[in-house]
């Protein structure tokens, strides 16, 4: 309660005041979480988080707590004047505000509804139904006279007169006081409630002390009584200062009065007990009240002119009576116009809790779903790199093999260099022991041997190094797949059949120093004789002994020898054609050409193999490359899951904090707390590490 001002209308404005400072808080609240719902629900990547539905909710949520808190911001004290006509409805209302703000006087005065609430600024003004302008009045005590109002408004018309908060306490606590036409003055009475009366807090039955109460006004608060569950009802018995023109039944009036009203109130209507129901009667004089309030105003005594005996009892009724309404009217409204709307905001937030549980519970199971298929692709990393380094030793010992069974066969030259005087024999060519001819004779020799050579090397080797390649290759192939992705298993192809391997022997540079002696030599000449037997080095030195031997045969055993040694030299020498050069040729050249080939084999065999290791160290490198690519593969699709667990994280937090932050928000006395179905990231890692011991 205010100390300056102690009215217990000011619980309304507090309570107001908080009320809307909460919802402003959970509006806000609601905003950030509805953007946050959005957030999870758009990042599809996070898998089903949140659903579209949600996000709506949420939405929805925010246009209802806008629309409350904007009902909020307009709800005031409501208070509903009723009574027949003349019986002092405004009188009653202008004594409250302690001001001739509504017109009064005797007869049919008020003609339509008129509702006065506070304006903070100076000067009064008046609004009607039909327009929004504002209408400058000179006197506020002729509104809606009977007797000057606009005759286009009817008794169903609402004029609403905004008097400055600073001529009138009363008004500076969102406390609205509607007037009304008399209640026998029109047979509208349900249009009536349905109007103006649905939203009020009290009302305030006028009657006159002078008359009991009259079916119009019971008839009137019947409807109300059917259309509102029991309202509250406040009944005076205005211009009590006329019982003192007899004082000797005053008490018996007093209690006539009472006793009805009590009936009324609490057999009829029902709507307060016996017990509470004299509480809610006061005999007054508004009119008493008024004088007395205006003269203090103005400074002068409040009991100057002529009053009746009894002022202050009816004036201290009267302040009792400002009392009880005024507490009254304080609870009632705090109860009607925000306890509708906590409840309802109570459910928005029930909801909403609902929708974090939801997204926390979703993103705890995605979070483990996560960390499964995280640790599952890290074991499919570490498996792909252990597989890889296996693979490549293997392929290197396979590879290693296989050159060595290559440098084998190519290096074994028995065969080849057996099969060259077959190789030469073979060769036909035009002969002529002329330079030029023996030239390209030498030539066509080379190129005939050396392809005859590499085809035999090529028929020995190729068909089955070839074949033992692609064997390799395909087990290469084969044992690299599993460690792919399906994407790059796809990629695979079979081996390649293109390559060929090359056999350069080199035949023409090896014989490029062949020089061929096809001079005529007698095959019995003694020189040829001794380099036969003893060879070309020894031949000499035998030689140079000749002479005593000659000297130590006789002349007749010499001449005999000579004479045959002649015939078989001149048959030797008519038998020496181009056909026996060319055979001298040819047997010379097998002699020089096997010589070299014993040197050339090894270098040429080590050159195939290098190339047989080298196509399949190609083949290997290429599927290392792939393997290297579903490695990044594996450990990019492990850095999003990372990543991926860290944002889930980060949404099970800011849905525990919304959720905090809804309960801090949300201090409405119907709230109930409801425990949040979360887990913390130890929690999260032990129930996956049960699942992964359960799988």
């Amino acid at each position: 309660m205010d100390a300056i001002n102690p009215s217990p209308l000011r619980r309304f404005v507090i309570a107001k005041h908080s009320i809307t400072s909460i919802f402003d808080q959970l509006l806000d609240f609601v905003k950030d979480g509805s953007a946050f719902v959005d957030e999870a629900w758009r990042s599809e990547d996070l898998g089903p988080v949140a659903v579209e539905e949600q996000s709506l909710e949420m939405q929805s949520c925010a246009i209802k707590l806008t629309t409350i808190r904007d009902v909020l911001l307009r709800r005031h004290m409501k208070v509903a004047f009723f009574g027949r006509t003349s019986n002092g409805k405004s009188t009653v209302i202008n004594a409250m505000l302690k001001d001739r703000v509504l017109p009064s006087g005797i007869g049919h005065t008020t003609n339509c509804f008129l509702s006065v609430e506070g304006t903070d600024e100076d000067e009064a003004y008046l609004i009607t139904e039909a327009s929004t302008e504002r209408r400058s009045v000179t006197t506020v005590n002729q509104l809606a006279h009977a007797l000057h109002m606009d005759p286009t408004l009817d008794s169903g018309t609402l004029v609403k007169v905004f008097w400055p908060k600073s001529r009138c306490t009363l008004l500076r606590d969102d406390l609205v006081l509607m007037d009304s036409p008399g209640t026998d003055v029109t047979l509208e009475l349900d249009s009536w409630i349905d109007k103006f009366c649905l939203d009020a807090d009290v009302f305030v039955l006028v009657g006159n002390a002078e008359s009991t109460l009259m079916n119009t006004e019971k008839l009137f608060f019947h409807k109300v009584s059917e259309k509102i569950s029991k309202p509250n009802i406040f009944i005076l018995h205005n211009r009590w200062d006329a019982s003192v023109t007899e004082p000797d039944y005053i008490e018996e009036v007093r209690k006539q009065h009472l006793d009805r009203c009590v009936g009324f109130l609490a057999d009829e209507l029902k709507v307060v007990g016996l017990d509470d129901a004299a509480g809610r009667i006061f005999f007054v004089s508004a009119k008493e009240v008024l004088s007395a309030r205006t003269q203090r105003a103005q400074g002068m005594p409040e009991t100057r002119g002529a009053l009746a005996e009894g002022f202050h009892e009816r004036l201290r009724e009267f302040q009792r009576f400002e009392r009880t309404f005024e507490e009254f009217i304080s609870q009632s409204a705090v109860k009607t116009k925000f306890e509708q709307h906590t409840v309802r905001a109570w459910q928005i937030t029930e909801a909403i809790k609902g929708v974090m549980d939801a997204i926390n519970i979703a993103s705890a199971d995605r979070k483990i779903c996560c960390l499964e298929e995280r640790e599952d692709l890290r074991d499919r990393l570490d498996f792909v790199r252990g597989q890889i380094n296996r693979l490549s030793t293997s392929v290197k010992e396979r590879i290693r093999t296989l050159s060595d069974d290559v440098t084998a066969k190519v290096n074994a030259p028995a065969e080849g260099i057996r099969s060259l005087p077959v190789l030469v024999d073979e060769f036909r060519a035009d002969f002529s022991p002329t330079q030029e001819t023996l030239l390209l004779y030498k030539t066509k020799l080379l190129q005939h041997v050396e392809e005859r050579l590499i085809g035999g090397l090529d028929h020995r080797c190729s068909v089955g190094v070839l074949r033992d390649i692609r064997d390799a290759q395909s087990h290469m192939i084969d044992a690299v797949r599993p460690l792919l992705s399906a994407a790059l298993q796809e990629q695979l192809s079979t081996p390649s059949a293109s390559f060929e391997i090359t056999y350069d022997l080199g035949l023409a540079a090896l014989c490029a120093d062949f020089e061929e002696n096809i001079d005529f030599q007698f095959s019995l000449g003694w020189t040829a004789l001794v380099t036969r037997f003893i060879g070309a080095s020894n031949a000499k030195r035998a030689l140079s002994g000749a002479d005593c031997v000659w000297r130590s045969v006789g002349w007749r055993l010499i001449a005999l020898s000579v004479s045959l040694y002649g015939l078989l030299y001149l048959y030797e020498k008519l038998t020496w054609t181009d056909a026996s050069r060319e055979r001298a040729l040819k047997q010379q050249f097998v002699e020089h050409a096997a010589q070299r080939l014993r040197a050339v084999v090894p270098v040429a065999s080590n050159a195939c193999s290098h190339q047989v290791c080298k196509e399949l160290l190609s083949t290997f490198s290429r599927l290392t490359q792939r393997v290297e690519l579903s490695d990044a593969e594996l450990e990019g699709n492990i850095r999003q899951l990372s990543f991926r667990i860290q944002r889930l994280e980060n949404i099970q937090r800011r849905s525990k904090a919304f959720r905090s932050e809804l309960r801090a928000a949300g201090r409405f006395e119907s709230s109930q707390e409801l425990p949040l179905r979360s887990e913390t990231n130890s929690e999260t890692e032990s129930k996956f590490q049960c699942t992964r011991c359960k799988s």
